[in-house]
Protein backbone atom coordinates (compact mmCIF):
# COMPACT_ATOMS: atom_id res chain seq x y z
CA UNK A 1 0.00 0.00 0.00
CA UNK A 2 2.84 2.42 0.90
CA UNK A 3 4.51 1.63 -2.42
CA UNK A 4 1.26 2.38 -4.27
CA UNK A 5 0.97 5.74 -2.45
CA UNK A 6 4.55 6.62 -3.42
CA UNK A 7 3.82 5.72 -7.06
CA UNK A 8 0.67 7.87 -6.90
CA UNK A 9 2.60 10.95 -5.71
CA UNK A 10 5.28 10.27 -8.35
CA UNK A 11 2.56 10.26 -10.99
CA UNK A 12 1.06 13.51 -9.65
CA UNK A 13 4.43 15.34 -9.69
CA UNK A 14 5.39 13.99 -13.11
CA UNK A 15 2.21 15.52 -14.61
CA UNK A 16 1.82 18.62 -12.42
CA UNK A 17 -0.42 20.70 -14.69
CA UNK A 18 -2.67 17.77 -15.57
CA UNK A 19 -2.96 16.78 -11.91
CA UNK A 20 -3.86 20.35 -10.83
CA UNK A 21 -6.49 20.67 -13.57
CA UNK A 22 -7.89 17.26 -12.58
CA UNK A 23 -8.10 18.27 -8.91
CA UNK A 24 -9.59 21.69 -9.71
CA UNK A 25 -13.22 20.51 -9.50
CA UNK A 26 -12.55 18.80 -6.16
CA UNK A 27 -10.68 21.87 -4.83
CA UNK A 28 -13.45 24.28 -5.86
CA UNK A 29 -16.20 22.05 -4.45
CA UNK A 30 -14.51 21.43 -1.10
CA UNK A 31 -13.42 25.07 -0.74
CA UNK A 32 -16.95 26.28 -1.48
CA UNK A 33 -18.51 23.89 1.05
CA UNK A 34 -16.01 24.81 3.80
CA UNK A 35 -16.46 28.54 3.14
CA UNK A 36 -20.27 28.27 3.06
CA UNK A 37 -20.52 26.10 6.19
CA UNK A 38 -18.11 28.39 8.08
CA UNK A 39 -20.01 31.49 6.97
CA UNK A 40 -23.36 29.93 7.95
CA UNK A 41 -22.03 28.93 11.37
CA UNK A 42 -20.46 32.36 11.88
CA UNK A 43 -23.70 34.08 10.88
CA UNK A 44 -25.70 31.88 13.24
CA UNK A 45 -23.33 32.75 16.07
CA UNK A 46 -23.75 36.42 15.24
CA UNK A 47 -27.54 36.07 15.28
CA UNK A 48 -27.32 34.41 18.69
CA UNK A 49 -24.97 37.14 19.98
CA UNK A 50 -27.24 39.85 18.60
CA UNK A 51 -30.04 38.56 20.81
CA UNK A 52 -28.15 37.22 23.82
CA UNK A 53 -25.17 39.58 23.96
CA UNK A 54 -21.49 38.71 24.22
CA UNK A 55 -21.26 36.04 26.89
CA UNK A 56 -23.77 37.64 29.27
CA UNK A 57 -26.25 34.71 29.34
CA UNK A 58 -29.01 36.76 30.97
CA UNK A 59 -32.60 35.53 31.18
CA UNK A 60 -35.27 38.14 31.84
CA UNK A 61 -38.68 37.20 33.25
CA UNK A 62 -41.01 40.18 32.97
CA UNK A 63 -44.62 41.10 33.68
CA UNK A 64 -46.65 40.78 30.48
CA UNK A 65 -50.20 41.31 29.32
CA UNK A 66 -51.40 39.31 26.35
CA UNK A 67 -47.82 38.23 25.66
CA UNK A 68 -46.43 41.79 25.57
CA UNK A 69 -44.65 43.80 28.26
CA UNK A 70 -47.19 45.29 30.67
CA UNK A 71 -47.41 49.09 30.53
CA UNK A 72 -47.46 50.32 34.12
CA UNK A 73 -48.76 53.68 32.92
CA UNK A 74 -52.15 51.93 32.96
CA UNK A 75 -51.84 51.35 36.71
CA UNK A 76 -50.57 48.64 38.98
CA UNK A 77 -52.24 45.25 38.20
CA UNK A 78 -54.18 44.04 41.24
CA UNK A 79 -53.62 40.38 40.41
CA UNK A 80 -49.84 40.73 40.81
CA UNK A 81 -48.15 41.39 44.12
CA UNK A 82 -44.43 42.00 44.80
CA UNK A 83 -42.41 38.80 44.65
CA UNK A 84 -42.40 37.09 48.05
CA UNK A 85 -39.36 35.89 50.00
CA UNK A 86 -40.48 32.28 49.53
CA UNK A 87 -40.59 32.76 45.76
CA UNK A 88 -37.13 34.35 45.82
CA UNK A 89 -35.77 31.30 47.66
CA UNK A 90 -37.33 28.96 45.06
CA UNK A 91 -35.96 31.04 42.17
CA UNK A 92 -32.44 30.91 43.61
CA UNK A 93 -32.63 27.11 43.83
CA UNK A 94 -33.20 26.70 40.07
CA UNK A 95 -30.41 24.61 38.59
CA UNK A 96 -27.74 26.45 36.51
CA UNK A 97 -28.61 29.87 37.99
CA UNK A 98 -25.33 31.62 38.81
CA UNK A 99 -26.88 34.90 39.99
CA UNK A 100 -30.32 36.48 40.27
CA UNK A 101 -31.65 39.99 40.74
CA UNK A 102 -34.98 41.85 40.99
CA UNK A 103 -35.67 45.08 39.11
CA UNK A 104 -38.33 47.41 37.76
CA UNK A 105 -38.13 49.24 34.45
CA UNK A 106 -39.79 52.05 32.53
CA UNK A 107 -38.94 54.08 29.48
CA UNK A 108 -38.68 57.79 30.24
CA UNK A 109 -39.85 60.58 27.94
CA UNK A 110 -38.75 64.12 28.88
CA UNK A 111 -38.80 63.27 32.61
CA UNK A 112 -35.05 63.39 33.17
CA UNK A 113 -33.15 66.68 33.24
CA UNK A 114 -29.79 68.20 34.04
CA UNK A 115 -29.89 71.96 33.68
CA UNK A 116 -31.16 72.50 30.10
CA UNK A 117 -30.38 69.00 28.87
CA UNK A 118 -33.11 66.36 28.61
CA UNK A 119 -32.83 62.59 28.29
CA UNK A 120 -35.52 61.45 25.86
CA UNK A 121 -36.25 57.81 25.19
CA UNK A 122 -33.86 56.48 27.81
CA UNK A 123 -34.54 53.67 30.28
CA UNK A 124 -35.06 54.05 34.02
CA UNK A 125 -34.38 51.02 36.25
CA UNK A 126 -35.10 50.37 39.90
CA UNK A 127 -32.47 47.84 40.94
CA UNK A 128 -31.16 46.00 43.98
CA UNK A 129 -27.50 45.80 45.00
CA UNK A 130 -26.82 42.68 42.86
CA UNK A 131 -28.33 43.81 39.54
CA UNK A 132 -25.18 45.24 37.96
CA UNK A 133 -23.18 42.14 38.81
CA UNK A 134 -25.92 39.83 37.47
CA UNK A 135 -26.03 41.72 34.15
CA UNK A 136 -22.21 41.75 33.88
CA UNK A 137 -21.79 45.48 34.41
CA UNK A 138 -19.05 47.26 36.30
CA UNK A 139 -18.71 50.70 37.89
CA UNK A 140 -16.33 52.62 35.64
CA UNK A 141 -16.11 55.62 37.97
CA UNK A 142 -17.70 56.39 41.32
CA UNK A 143 -19.44 53.64 43.30
CA UNK A 144 -22.37 51.27 43.24
CA UNK A 145 -25.34 51.19 45.59
CA UNK A 146 -24.61 50.37 49.22
CA UNK A 147 -26.92 48.63 51.67
CA UNK A 148 -27.51 52.01 53.32
CA UNK A 149 -28.69 53.49 50.00
CA UNK A 150 -31.41 50.85 49.81
CA UNK A 151 -32.30 50.83 53.51
CA UNK A 152 -32.49 54.63 53.77
CA UNK A 153 -34.34 55.18 50.48
CA UNK A 154 -31.55 57.52 49.36
CA UNK A 155 -32.11 59.59 46.24
CA UNK A 156 -28.94 58.49 44.47
CA UNK A 157 -28.50 57.09 40.98
CA UNK A 158 -26.06 55.35 38.67
CA UNK A 159 -26.01 56.23 34.98
CA UNK A 160 -24.28 54.72 31.94
CA UNK A 161 -21.81 56.44 29.62
CA UNK A 162 -24.49 57.27 27.01
CA UNK A 163 -26.60 59.04 29.62
CA UNK A 164 -23.55 60.94 30.91
CA UNK A 165 -22.72 62.02 27.37
CA UNK A 166 -26.27 63.18 26.60
CA UNK A 167 -26.93 65.00 29.90
CA UNK A 168 -23.49 66.33 30.81
CA UNK A 169 -21.92 67.00 27.38
CA UNK A 170 -18.81 65.01 28.13
CA UNK A 171 -18.23 66.41 31.62
CA UNK A 172 -17.97 64.13 34.67
CA UNK A 173 -21.38 63.47 36.22
CA UNK A 174 -20.14 62.14 39.58
CA UNK A 175 -21.55 64.15 42.48
CA UNK A 176 -23.88 66.18 40.28
CA UNK A 177 -27.66 66.21 40.48
CA UNK A 178 -30.23 65.23 37.89
CA UNK A 179 -34.00 65.54 38.10
CA UNK A 180 -36.18 62.48 37.58
CA UNK A 181 -39.87 63.34 37.58
CA UNK A 182 -38.96 66.57 39.40
CA UNK A 183 -37.17 64.64 42.15
CA UNK A 184 -33.44 65.38 42.66
CA UNK A 185 -31.06 62.41 42.43
CA UNK A 186 -27.29 62.60 43.00
CA UNK A 187 -25.13 60.66 40.51
CA UNK A 188 -22.81 58.36 42.48
CA UNK A 189 -21.51 56.06 39.73
CA UNK A 190 -21.04 55.47 36.00
CA UNK A 191 -21.82 51.91 34.87
CA UNK A 192 -20.41 50.11 31.83
CA UNK A 193 -20.80 46.67 30.30
CA UNK A 194 -17.87 44.31 30.89
CA UNK A 195 -18.03 43.02 27.32
CA UNK A 196 -18.97 45.56 24.71
CA UNK A 197 -21.58 44.30 22.26
CA UNK A 198 -22.58 46.06 19.03
CA UNK A 199 -25.77 44.57 17.56
CA UNK A 200 -26.59 44.55 13.86
CA UNK A 201 -29.46 46.89 13.04
CA UNK A 202 -31.40 45.43 10.13
CA UNK A 203 -34.93 46.68 10.78
CA UNK A 204 -36.92 49.50 12.38
CA UNK A 205 -37.60 47.23 15.38
CA UNK A 206 -33.85 46.73 15.83
CA UNK A 207 -33.39 50.51 15.68
CA UNK A 208 -35.88 51.23 18.45
CA UNK A 209 -34.53 48.40 20.61
CA UNK A 210 -30.95 49.59 20.24
CA UNK A 211 -31.99 53.23 20.61
CA UNK A 212 -32.97 52.47 24.22
CA UNK A 213 -29.32 51.77 24.94
CA UNK A 214 -28.00 54.71 22.91
CA UNK A 215 -30.17 57.29 24.72
CA UNK A 216 -28.91 56.09 28.07
CA UNK A 217 -29.82 54.17 31.19
CA UNK A 218 -30.43 55.41 34.73
CA UNK A 219 -30.43 53.15 37.77
CA UNK A 220 -32.03 54.09 41.11
CA UNK A 221 -32.37 51.95 44.27
CA UNK A 222 -35.43 49.73 43.93
CA UNK A 223 -36.55 50.83 47.41
CA UNK A 224 -36.66 54.43 46.16
CA UNK A 225 -38.89 53.52 43.20
CA UNK A 226 -42.16 54.41 45.06
CA UNK A 227 -40.84 57.96 45.49
CA UNK A 228 -41.10 58.31 41.72
CA UNK A 229 -44.21 56.23 41.02
CA UNK A 230 -46.08 56.33 44.37
CA UNK A 231 -46.56 52.56 44.77
CA UNK A 232 -44.69 49.26 44.81
CA UNK A 233 -44.71 47.69 41.36
CA UNK A 234 -44.38 43.95 40.75
CA UNK A 235 -40.70 43.33 40.01
CA UNK A 236 -39.14 41.69 37.01
CA UNK A 237 -36.40 39.09 37.50
CA UNK A 238 -33.10 38.72 35.69
CA UNK A 239 -30.93 35.59 35.94
CA UNK A 240 -27.39 34.87 34.88
CA UNK A 241 -27.27 31.34 33.46
CA UNK A 242 -24.22 29.08 33.55
CA UNK A 243 -24.39 28.55 29.77
CA UNK A 244 -26.59 29.83 26.90
CA UNK A 245 -28.12 26.34 26.67
CA UNK A 246 -29.47 26.65 30.24
CA UNK A 247 -31.31 29.91 29.55
CA UNK A 248 -34.57 28.44 28.20
CA UNK A 249 -34.84 25.92 31.09
CA UNK A 250 -34.29 28.64 33.70
CA UNK A 251 -36.91 30.86 32.05
CA UNK A 252 -39.57 28.12 32.03
CA UNK A 253 -38.98 27.15 35.67
CA UNK A 254 -39.05 30.79 36.78
CA UNK A 255 -42.35 31.34 34.92
CA UNK A 256 -43.87 28.35 36.73
CA UNK A 257 -42.77 29.60 40.17
CA UNK A 258 -43.91 33.20 39.63
CA UNK A 259 -47.24 32.29 38.02
CA UNK A 260 -48.11 29.56 40.56
CA UNK A 261 -50.49 31.78 42.55
CA UNK A 262 -52.13 33.38 39.51
CA UNK A 263 -55.30 32.28 37.78
CA UNK A 264 -54.56 29.96 34.87
CA UNK A 265 -56.51 32.12 32.43
CA UNK A 266 -55.14 35.44 33.76
CA UNK A 267 -54.22 37.93 31.06
CA UNK A 268 -51.36 39.36 33.11
CA UNK A 269 -48.53 36.89 33.73
CA UNK A 270 -44.81 36.56 34.12
CA UNK A 271 -43.13 35.52 30.90
CA UNK A 272 -39.51 34.67 30.12
CA UNK A 273 -37.85 36.16 27.07
CA UNK A 274 -36.50 33.10 25.20
CA UNK A 275 -33.79 34.72 23.10
CA UNK A 276 -32.40 31.37 21.92
CA UNK A 277 -35.82 30.50 20.48
CA UNK A 278 -35.90 33.84 18.67
CA UNK A 279 -32.39 33.19 17.35
CA UNK A 280 -33.43 29.77 16.04
CA UNK A 281 -36.42 31.30 14.26
CA UNK A 282 -34.18 33.74 12.41
CA UNK A 283 -31.65 31.00 11.64
CA UNK A 284 -34.45 28.82 10.25
CA UNK A 285 -35.36 31.53 7.73
CA UNK A 286 -31.97 31.20 6.04
CA UNK A 287 -31.75 27.40 6.30
CA UNK A 288 -33.29 26.63 2.87
CA UNK A 289 -31.03 29.15 1.11
CA UNK A 290 -27.96 27.78 2.88
CA UNK A 291 -28.90 24.19 1.96
CA UNK A 292 -29.28 25.21 -1.67
CA UNK A 293 -25.81 26.79 -1.67
CA UNK A 294 -24.28 23.61 -0.25
CA UNK A 295 -25.97 21.50 -2.94
CA UNK A 296 -24.64 23.83 -5.64
CA UNK A 297 -21.14 23.44 -4.20
CA UNK A 298 -21.64 19.65 -4.11
CA UNK A 299 -22.25 19.70 -7.88
CA UNK A 300 -18.65 20.93 -8.25
CA UNK A 301 -17.54 17.78 -6.42
CA UNK A 302 -19.53 15.64 -8.84
CA UNK A 303 -17.92 17.42 -11.79
CA UNK A 304 -14.54 17.01 -10.12
CA UNK A 305 -15.20 13.29 -9.64
CA UNK A 306 -16.03 12.88 -13.32
CA UNK A 307 -12.78 14.72 -14.13
CA UNK A 308 -10.83 12.29 -11.95
CA UNK A 309 -12.46 9.29 -13.63
CA UNK A 310 -11.68 10.75 -17.07
CA UNK A 311 -8.01 11.38 -16.31
CA UNK A 312 -7.63 7.93 -14.73
CA UNK A 313 -9.03 6.33 -17.91
CA UNK A 314 -6.46 8.32 -19.88
CA UNK A 315 -3.78 7.14 -17.44
CA UNK A 316 -4.82 3.49 -17.96
CA UNK A 317 -4.57 3.96 -21.73
CA UNK A 318 -1.12 5.60 -21.44
CA UNK A 319 0.18 2.83 -19.22
CA UNK A 320 -1.27 -0.13 -21.07
CA UNK A 321 2.18 -1.60 -21.80
CA UNK A 322 3.17 -1.24 -18.14
CA UNK A 323 -0.01 -3.05 -17.07
CA UNK A 324 0.61 -5.81 -19.62
CA UNK A 325 4.17 -6.30 -18.36
CA UNK A 326 3.02 -6.53 -14.73
CA UNK A 327 0.36 -9.08 -15.60
CA UNK A 328 2.85 -11.08 -17.69
CA UNK A 329 5.19 -11.48 -14.71
CA UNK A 330 2.33 -12.65 -12.51
CA UNK A 331 0.76 -9.50 -10.97
CA UNK A 332 -2.83 -10.41 -9.90
CA UNK A 333 -5.87 -8.38 -10.96
CA UNK A 334 -6.40 -7.25 -7.38
CA UNK A 335 -2.91 -5.74 -7.16
CA UNK A 336 -3.34 -3.69 -10.36
CA UNK A 337 -6.84 -2.58 -9.36
CA UNK A 338 -5.62 -1.42 -5.92
CA UNK A 339 -2.74 0.50 -7.55
CA UNK A 340 -5.03 2.58 -9.78
CA UNK A 341 -7.67 2.96 -7.07
CA UNK A 342 -4.96 4.28 -4.70
CA UNK A 343 -3.90 6.81 -7.35
CA UNK A 344 -7.49 8.08 -7.64
CA UNK A 345 -7.88 8.33 -3.84
CA UNK A 346 -4.54 10.15 -3.42
CA UNK A 347 -5.44 12.55 -6.24
CA UNK A 348 -8.81 13.47 -4.70
CA UNK A 349 -7.44 13.55 -1.12
CA UNK A 350 -4.73 16.03 -2.09
CA UNK A 351 -7.40 18.07 -3.86
CA UNK A 352 -9.56 17.85 -0.74
CA UNK A 353 -6.76 19.10 1.55
CA UNK A 354 -5.99 22.01 -0.77
CA UNK A 355 -9.73 22.75 -0.94
CA UNK A 356 -9.98 22.84 2.89
CA UNK A 357 -7.07 25.30 3.14
CA UNK A 358 -8.54 27.55 0.42
CA UNK A 359 -12.01 27.24 2.00
CA UNK A 360 -10.69 28.40 5.40
CA UNK A 361 -8.91 31.34 3.75
CA UNK A 362 -12.14 32.21 1.90
CA UNK A 363 -14.09 32.05 5.18
CA UNK A 364 -11.71 34.59 6.74
CA UNK A 365 -11.94 36.85 3.69
CA UNK A 366 -15.77 36.69 3.67
CA UNK A 367 -15.79 37.34 7.41
CA UNK A 368 -13.60 40.41 6.93
CA UNK A 369 -15.78 41.76 4.12
CA UNK A 370 -19.14 41.08 5.81
CA UNK A 371 -18.10 41.78 9.38
CA UNK A 372 -19.39 38.39 10.58
CA UNK A 373 -17.53 36.13 13.07
CA UNK A 374 -15.32 33.33 11.73
CA UNK A 375 -16.51 29.87 12.79
CA UNK A 376 -14.38 27.14 11.21
CA UNK A 377 -16.12 23.79 11.56
CA UNK A 378 -13.41 21.19 12.25
CA UNK A 379 -15.78 18.26 11.70
CA UNK A 380 -16.87 19.72 8.35
CA UNK A 381 -13.20 20.06 7.32
CA UNK A 382 -12.38 16.46 8.28
CA UNK A 383 -15.61 15.28 6.64
CA UNK A 384 -14.74 17.17 3.45
CA UNK A 385 -11.38 15.41 3.14
CA UNK A 386 -13.01 12.06 3.88
CA UNK A 387 -15.70 12.78 1.28
CA UNK A 388 -13.03 13.61 -1.30
CA UNK A 389 -11.49 10.17 -0.62
CA UNK A 390 -14.90 8.56 -1.15
CA UNK A 391 -15.17 10.39 -4.48
CA UNK A 392 -11.75 8.93 -5.41
CA UNK A 393 -13.04 5.43 -4.61
CA UNK A 394 -16.34 5.86 -6.48
CA UNK A 395 -14.88 7.44 -9.62
CA UNK A 396 -11.69 5.38 -9.51
CA UNK A 397 -13.43 2.00 -9.60
CA UNK A 398 -14.20 2.02 -13.36
CA UNK A 399 -10.64 2.92 -14.49
CA UNK A 400 -9.17 0.46 -11.96
CA UNK A 401 -11.37 -2.39 -13.17
CA UNK A 402 -10.52 -1.54 -16.78
CA UNK A 403 -6.80 -1.69 -15.97
CA UNK A 404 -7.18 -4.97 -14.08
CA UNK A 405 -9.22 -6.56 -16.87
CA UNK A 406 -6.70 -5.89 -19.71
CA UNK A 407 -5.46 -8.94 -21.58
CA UNK A 408 -1.69 -9.11 -20.94
CA UNK A 409 -0.83 -10.16 -24.54
CA UNK A 410 -2.92 -7.38 -26.10
CA UNK A 411 -1.60 -4.90 -23.53
CA UNK A 412 2.04 -5.73 -24.45
CA UNK A 413 1.27 -5.27 -28.16
CA UNK A 414 -0.50 -1.92 -27.57
CA UNK A 415 1.23 1.12 -29.08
Amino acid sequence: MIENIKLSFRGIFSHKLRSILTMLGIIIGIAAIIAIVSTIQGTNEQIKENLIGTGVNNVEVTVTQGGFDYEFYDGNPESLKPISNDQIKELKKIKAVKEMSLYTKRQVYDNVYHLKNTLSGGMLYGIDDTYLQTTSQTIKTGRGFSKNDLDNYDKVCIIDSDCEKNLFNGESAIGKTIEIKKEPFVVVGIASQKKVFEPSINSIEDYYTYNENVSGKIYVPITTWPVLYQYDEPENVVFKASTPEDMAKIGKKAEKILNANLESDADIKYKAVDVLKEAKKIQQLTKSTNTMLIWIAAISLLVGGIGVMNIMLVSVTERTNEIGLKKAIGAPKKSIMIQFLTEAIVLTSVGGLIGVIIGILLAFIISKLNGTPVAINVLASIGAVFFSMVIGIIFGILPSRKAASLNPIEALRYE
